[in-house]
């Protein structure tokens, strides 16, 4: 039986500033700022070692539209290693990169092919296996219409049909709607497979054939959590095997610390550094948000002693500078603190009073930081997820100073 292998990957992002990183080492930094490359060169080094059929890149190769000299000469370095191994590349372009950037551009080599603004099937022949790619780019950085539309249905059974498309699922606003699709749009067209990009988030949409989003190569910043990479695939015309290759060089993510019955700091100094050592461990480089669960009346009691800007400055110097560096963000309490810490009427009556205020509210409750115009550049859009951590924040803060009183 007939197969084929290819790698999926998008999003790769190559040179994204990475915003919000405060208090960060200078060498640390740059190191973070390079990683998108050092992701990329692991894709590279992969494809060169393990000879695919051919590469898919789905969009987004660059940050931004006006994409620097510095940035497309990695990118053309990569694609030259992958032309001397006989790898044939093709790219779609999409929101980030756009055709209608500002930019100088670098030619490629003869084994990249770049889909223009009009949706194209590109025939390829793996060995004796006729495989027709089907994709475009974005002419600008807003697509809205259903481009979907204009993809060809497959050609007979005999030849592999793949799709590539930058898009998002029409209705889900959880990233913006781009080039939106349904699915049942997309198996209407007969493809054996479709190599998704825009959402960060790993995900396959469907199994046969396969849907699938490889998310980006490497994570941004604190909401892209997880090990990123890329798919392999293997391809017949009866079942497909995906295997995620991780490629990110620094892991974004959570960890989970409980408290309960915590009363003295040496020993949340202690069980800090046990979980930042496990993370190490098992992902190697990092920048993690620490999320304190299980607030008992002693642990509330014992954060309340000290700023929470203090609490991450002794914790930063306690863990120190070992390789692979982790960097501790910032250090968040769960939502379930123990409210019994301070059951009074007023406790009660205010914790309710923020559980029930909505979004608008909340801008209305933060627009002095919001609109201020110095300090506004340093934040992030606020969104459903910063609002719950502000209210997190402020309960805790509320049931610590309660508890303080009595």
């Amino acid at each position: 039986m007939s197969t084929i292998r290819f790698i999926h990957t998008a999003d790769l992002h190559l040179d994204s500033p990475f915003k919000g990183m405060t208090g960060l080492p200078t060498d640390r930094l740059n190191s973070l700022r390079d990683s998108t490359f050092a992701a990329f060169n692991k894709l590279i080094e992969h494809a060169v070692k393990t000879k695919p059929d051919f590469v898919l890149i789905v969009g987004d190769i660059y940050d931004g539209e006006d994409r620097s000299l510095r940035t497309q000469m990695k990118f053309r370095e990569g694609m030259v290693k992958l032309d001397v191994a006989g790898i044939p590349v093709f790219i779609s372009h999409g929101n980030h990169d756009h055709l209608g950037g500002r930019w100088t551009r670098f030619d490629l080599p003869p084994n990249v092919h770049v889909f223009d603004e009009n949706v194209e099937a590109v025939r390829l022949n793996v060995g004796d296996q006729e495989v027709l790619i089907h994709g475009f780019s974005y002419k600008e950085r807003h697509i809205r219409d259903k481009v979907i539309d204009r993809y060809l249905v497959a050609e007979g059974q005999e030849a592999f049909n793949i799709g590539m498309l930058h898009g998002s699922l029409a209705g889900d606003e959880t990233h913006a709607v781009y080039a939106p699709f349904t699915k049942s749009e997309l198996l209407a067209k007969h493809y054996d497979y479709w190599a998704l990009g825009h959402i960060h988030v790993r995900q396959q949409l469907h199994e046969s054939p396969p849907i699938i989003y490889p998310g980006n190569l490497q994570g941004r910043h604190r909401n892209e959590r997880g090990t990123k990479g890329f798919y392999e695939v293997e391809l017949s015309k009866t079942k497909a095997s995906l295997h995620f290759i991780p490629a990110s060089a620094i892991v974004f993510d959570r960890l989970e610390l409980s408290c309960r019955g915590m009363s003295h700091a040496n020993e949340w100094l202690t069980a800090c550094s046990e979980s930042l050592e496990s993370f190490k461990e098992h992902n190697g480089a990092g920048i993690v948000e620490l999320l304190m669960t299980d607030i008992d009346s002693e642990a509330a009691n014992l954060f309340s002693q000290s700023p929470m800007e203090e609490w991450l400055e002794v914790l930063r110097d306690f863990a120190g500078e070992s390789e692979p560096f982790v960097w501790v963000q910032k250090i968040t309490f769960a939502s379930q603190v123990n409210l019994s810490i301070a059951s009074s009427a007023l406790m009660q009556s205010v914790a309710g009073m923020i559980d029930d205020w909505t979004k608008e509210d909340w801008k209305d409750v933060l627009k002095d930081v919001y609109q201020h115009a110095r300090g506004v550049k340093y934040l992030d859009v606020l969104t459903e997820d910063e609002i719950d951590e502000v209210k997190v924040g402020a309960t805790v803060l509320l049931a610590t100073e309660m508890s303080g009183m009595e």
